[in-house]
Order: structure tokens, then sequence, then C-alpha cells
């Protein structure tokens, strides 16, 4: 029995030491990631500030990005393409980006190394020239566009994060110009407040950067940038052009007008040229749903509309649906965040159901989304109805699409699908895709993507579907909103490599 224990003994140990050089090897590999991740930081923000180059991994943004998110960005690989991508196999292709000449874009390291390496899509030419026949269309090209001046009218939820979304664009090669915000008031306090909005947010966060006041010159100081507070009820009250504020893009964030013609009191005011309404426009004005339907932007047209964050949020799921499978009809149901048109308790409201307390309800009432969406995709018109219902949470909304299709599937193929045109299709900025069992709204605040397709609901029957679509109707539909705006602006932000 002696030598019985003794062997169980001299098993542990050995099981013992056999675990601890595991967890070193562990280890070590986490530290290396980290050092690849540290050493990736500064080479993707100077891309980014200095040349307007967005590094991405699978769509997962990198600019700002902590270790631990670049990390993570890698990680995710795997579970597209069932093979990982390490970092010090992506990072000598970041490196080698970085010394070329490139015009503004967003690059999908991630992509490109994984093809690079597993895929032989360099068919044996050397790094540099693979890259150069990636990035052709940016590469060696001449950024001649000229910074255009923007205007906020309006501050508040949309207009703060357009702000953050802009400011974080802040260096030599930013376009878009945040000159100045438009806000009714003018109390004693009151700058110092608008301010404070913008460095905090109880959904989003504290504001990336440093944000300090200008008493003085009746203005905000933004990570470099000055800000013009400009105190108005009214567009024709401003001459932007006393602030040095030229051929202006107008973002109009407060929905008070709608048609062609209330919008263009805009023009009233001296140094505005164009203007984008952050809401569903009526009459002829162009509702765009970046992705969908932007072509329709013409030099000519000097009023544009982003549409609603429900339109941008399925509009595109819906197209690739339509393109693969063709709809015959359905039906939209949004569960959609309250918001700041809500009261907070029982009160009196113009609109059935929204005097009742947002925080305490589900409050059924009316969305005007899958009606909407005809005006980005022609061809499902009439096909769509569409109701929503208001739920008790502050931020990120859900909606479920339920079709018939012109062709029967199945549920894998739909997923597989879908997956695909989130990665590798012309939508892959709008459409995001995630395979999580444990997925919540508060888990998508902060998605810069229109929608987020939820495969683990999926629901398929021969030739009807449902689908669930969530999507940050804040931060999400304003990263739709600067798409919108750049594209007014004459600037093009190509996403490479090319969808094949």
């Amino acid at each position: 029995m002696l030598w019985q224990n003794r062997l169980i003994h001299i098993i542990e140990v050995k099981g013992l030491h056999m675990t601890l050089s595991h967890e070193e090897q562990y280890q070590k590999s986490w530290q290396e990631r980290q050092e690849y991740a540290e050493n990736m930081q500064p080479i993707i923000g100077r891309l980014y500030r200095n040349k307007g180059i967005e590094v991405v991994v699978y769509g997962r943004p990198l600019v700002n990005a902590t270790t631990i998110d670049i990390i993570k960005a890698h990680k995710s690989v795997e579970r597209f393409e069932g093979q990982k991508l390490r970092l010090r196999e992506s990072f000598p292709l970041l490196e080698a980006i970085s010394q070329m000449k490139l015009a503004p874009g967003r690059v999908d390291i991630g992509k490109l190394a994984y093809a690079y390496i597993y895929k032989n899509a360099a068919n044996g030419v050397s790094l540099d020239s693979y890259l150069a026949h990636e990035l052709a269309d940016i590469l060696d090209h001449e950024d001649q566009v000229k910074p255009v001046d923007v205007v906020l009218y309006g501050f508040g939820r949309i207009g703060r994060l357009l702000a953050r979304l802009m400011l974080e664009r802040n260096g030599p090669s930013t376009k878009l110009r945040l000159r100045a915000i438009v806000v009714r008031g003018g109390k004693k306090g009151d700058l110092e407040k608008r301010a404070s909005l913008l460095r905090r947010d109880s959904i989003h966060g504290p504001f990336n950067g440093s944000i300090t006041v200008d008493e003085e010159n009746q203005g905000i100081k933004a990570n470099g940038t000055f800000i013009k507070v400009i105190y108005a009820n009214s567009p024709e009250l401003v001459d932007y052009t006393q602030y040095g504020i030229n051929n202006a893009l107008i973002v109009d964030n407060t929905g008070i007008w709608k048609d062609d013609q209330e919008l263009s009191i805009h023009f009233k005011s001296k140094g505005a040229v164009k203007v984008l309404l952050t809401a569903p426009a009526k009459g002829d004005v162009p509702n765009i749903v970046y992705g969908v339907n932007q072509h329709m932007i013409l030099p000519e047209h000097k009023i544009v509309s982003a549409a609603s964050c429900t339109t941008n949020a399925i509009t595109p799921v819906l197209k690739a649906l339509e393109d693969e499978y063709g709809i015959r009809n359905g039906h939209v149901e949004t569960v959609h965040s309250y918001t700041n048109d809500q009261n907070l308790i029982d009160n009196f409201h113009s609109a059935e159901r929204r005097g009742r307390a947002a925080p305490l309800n589900m409050v059924l009432t009316s969305t005007g989304a899958a009606s909407a969406v005809s005006k980005a995709l022609p061809q499902l018109k009439g096909k769509l109805t569409g109701n929503a219902i208001r739920v008790p949470t502050p931020n990120v909304s859900m909606a479920i699409l339920s079709l018939n299709l012109n062709r029967e599937t199945n549920r894998d193929e739909m997923n597989d699908f879908l997956q695909r045109t989130s990665l590798f299709s012309e939508l892959q900025d709008q459409i995001d895709f995630t395979a999580s069992t444990e997925i919540v709204s508060s888990d998508l605040v902060g998605s810069r993507y229109a929608g987020v397709v939820d495969s683990q609901a999926t629901i398929v029957d021969g030739d009807r579907c449902v689908l669930y679509v969530w999507y940050d109707n804040e931060f999400g539909y304003s990263t739709q909103v600067i798409r919108v705006m750049n594209d007014m602006a004459g600037i093009k932000y190509p996403t490479l490599p090319v969808a094949r």
C-alpha cells in the first residue's frame, strides 16, 4: 500500500507541474498579445488622426480601443473563419500600412491578414505588393477634398453624440469641422451646462477627451476644437459668417421642421448652404439610409433626411433579404426604448398613450418606419405593416421582422447568409451579426452598426422567417448620420478590402 500511495503522490506532483507549465505558457501567450496590442495603439492613432485611416478587424473598430479590445477583436475572427488570427500575424500589415501614402478610408487589417496568410490571396507576391493591390482605391491618391464647416442646430441626444463622433476624428485629416452649435436659452450657467452634458452621459459614459468652457468667447473647447455656442430661437436670426463659418452643412436635430419648405428656413442664415435632418422627412426630401440608397444624394440636393433610427436598422437587412430571397410581404414590430418625447410620470400628452409614465409602462404606439422603408427600397412599397411598443429601457431597441419570402430556406442557410452579408458585402458597415446566446440590450450600447442580427433568435419555416434585429437607437443611428454628412460634403471613406 505504501508504494501505491507514493505512486499516487508522484502522479499528483507531475500533474501539478504540467498544470503550472500550461499556466506559464498561457501567461506568456497573453503577455505577448498585450505587447502587440500596446504597440498597435499608437500606430492606429496616428493613422486615424494624420491620414484619416480607420483601422478595424472584421468590422470591429480599433481606434481609441484598449489593449483588451484589440485582443478581443482578433479573437472574434475564429468565430467567423474557424481559424485564429494572431496579433503577431496582423501587426506586420499594420506597420506596412503606416508607411504607405494613403487617402482616408476604412481598412480591415483582419480581413487583409487572414486572406494573405490563410487563403493565399497574395499568390506568392510580397506583402507590399499585396497591400498595394488591395488598397489601390486609396493608394497614392491625393486628398483634394476641402474641410467642410458643420453646425449642429440642436444639441440633444443625437446632437451630442454627433459631436462626440466628429471630435474623435480630430487632426490634420479632419474634413467635417464642427464649428458651432445653435441652441435656445442663454441663461446664466447655460454654457457650463451644455459642456457638462457633452462631458458626461448616463448611457454612453464620459467623453473621451478634454472639455473646457470659454466664457469670454462663448464657446466650448473639446480636444483642441473650439465650438462656438450660438443662442437663437430661429434660424433666420443667425449669421454664421460673422463667426467665420461659411458654406456650412447645418445638421438639424430639433425635428421641428420636416418638409422642404419648412427646412428652407435655414437658408435665411448667412453661411448655410446645405441642411441634413436627423429625423424622417415629409414631401420630396430624400430619406437616406446609408448603405442602401445614398446614391440618391445628388450635388444639387440642398436638403436631405437621414430617416429614423428604426428605418436605418431594418432597411439594410430587408435589402439583403429582398436581393437574396425576395419579400412578398411582412410585418415589423419595434420594441423601442423610451425617448424624451414621453412623460416620466402620467401627464397630458398630445399623442395617445405616450402621456403615461415611460419608466413604468410598456406603451403601445405607432411607427412610420415600415412604410418609410419604401422611400429607400421602392420595391417594398405596400408590402410591410408596422407597429411599436415603447419599453422601460433608456436605450437600445429591437425590430422583429416577420416576413413571407419568395422562396423556401432554412435557419442555418438564413443565418449563414446574414453572417456573410455582415462581413463581406456592401452592407458590412450597416449590418452586424451576433451568435451569442447570452446577449441582452445593454450589451449593444455604443454599437456603431445600424442593426445587429441576433442569429440565436432566428426562426425559419419554409418560406416564412422571423428575424430579431437589435439597434442602438442613439449611437448606431448617429454613425449612419455621420456617413450621410460625409456624402453630402463630398467626402468618401471607402471600406477596404472591397467586398467580393
